[in-house]
């Protein structure tokens, strides 16, 4: 396979960057909907099926949990998790956020702000920080919450 050219790459990677007004229509995805979703042997598959529609945004906590759930507590081979993982990734529909010092500093804040642990906070930081205004979790601590803020973004926390 050829490498693209180095203008080509720029620009996917300009076109998959967060951009708060494009990307509000993303829902945020917690690592343990995320799980459920992937694994047809989790107790809350069920409810995950209209993931399917959606378009999703990760980032690289949500992912690396994830990869750990499946292989450590679900049992999965690392290759498969790792091949699924990487597919959920590339779909073109969902949006990969990356971390920064900034994504890093507002999840610190927002862990005092909030008493919640530090991946959490992470996780909420960093779709704040893309604009990103809903986020599913089964996670009940999170899900009484309700909404976080930060300055002038706010997420908001839903079930399914």
């Amino acid at each position: 396979m050829e490498r693209p050219a180095r203008h080509e790459a720029r620009k996917d990677w300009e076109a998959r960057m967060a951009r708060t007004k494009r990307d509000q229509g993303h829902l945020g995805i917690d690592t343990n909907v995320l799980v459920a979703y992937l694994d047809g042997d989790h107790p809350s598959h069920g409810r995950t099926h209209k993931l399917a529609q959606e378009a999703v945004a990760l980032n690289p906590t949500v992912v690396h949990e994830a990869y750990h759930t499946l292989v450590f507590r679900m049992k999965w081979k690392a290759t498969e998790a790792s091949r699924v993982l990487r597919e959920v990734i590339a779909d073109e529909r969902n949006l990969f956020l990356n971390q920064t010092l900034k994504t890093t500093k507002v999840g610190l804040g927002i862990a005092v702000e909030n008493n919640l642990g530090g991946r959490d906070a992470l996780i909420l930081a960093n779709f704040l920080s893309a604009g990103i205004r809903r986020m599913v979790s089964f996670d009940d601590e999170l899900i009484k919450l309700r909404k976080v803020t930060y300055g002038k973004d706010a997420v908001t926390i839903i079930t399914i």
